[in-house]
């Protein structure tokens, strides 16, 4: 699925730029204590990234399945580049690489998502950060998370997630282990709490 599916120029979806949060009933599955950006969002589906979750490879491992990393260059680059964390994105197109980045990179194959977040989906902006040419900030991911016409706002009126403005240093952030509970505290909500009232009518 093409952002370009999802939205003309113009448009915008209420949720673009927005970060879903996953409720205690989602438990099982790709979006348990899921936090999901939200890059584009329109009568026809949504898509966005799951930014919280792991990936057991790492930016290393990806330039050297792709074929662009050989050993001189491993060694040249610098060790936070090598173990820069690549993320699972969602379950759709688990084998196709995307990078959420800071405005300051751009190709021709680049989206703007929010003011200052981009989207990138070519090889051009991996190779970039390899060398030391790309965004300040990035986030790589394999896979994303889709959802057809209708079927998220069904799963928000069926309190399957909350949702909120997005926070950049969140996206960015590479300690993925608390950001669950720091996306609740943008809502002030606990998470202990959110459990509680998920166990009431």
């Amino acid at each position: 699925m093409a952002m370009s599916s999802l939205r003309g120029e113009s448009e915008q979806g209420f949720l673009d730029g927005q970060f879903l949060i996953a409720m205690p009933n989602l438990q099982a599955g790709d979006f348990a204590r899921a936090v999901v950006y939200i890059c584009a969002h329109s009568p026809t589906g949504a898509m966005g990234f799951i930014i919280n979750r792991h990936q057991p490879v790492s930016f290393a491992d990806v330039l050297d399945h792709l074929g662009m990393l050989d050993e001189k260059e491993a060694k040249l680059m610098p060790s936070e580049l090598q173990q820069l964390p690549v993320l699972m994105g969602g379950p759709v197109e688990t084998g196709r690489g995307f990078v959420l980045h800071s405005d300051d990179y751009a190709s021709d194959t680049s989206v703007c998502v929010a003011d200052d977040v981009c989207l990138t989906a070519t090889l051009d902006i991996i190779r970039a950060i390899s060398q030391g040419r790309g965004p300040k900030r990035a986030a790589m991911m394999l896979g994303y998370s889709g959802w057809g016409p209708g079927q998220l706002e069904l799963e928000i009126a069926n309190n399957g997630w909350l949702n909120c403005p997005s926070k950049d240093d969140l996206i960015f952030d590479p300690m993925l282990d608390t950001k669950y509970e720091r996306a609740l505290a943008l809502l002030g909500i606990s998470q202990e709490a959110l459990s509680s009232e998920a166990g009431h009518a």
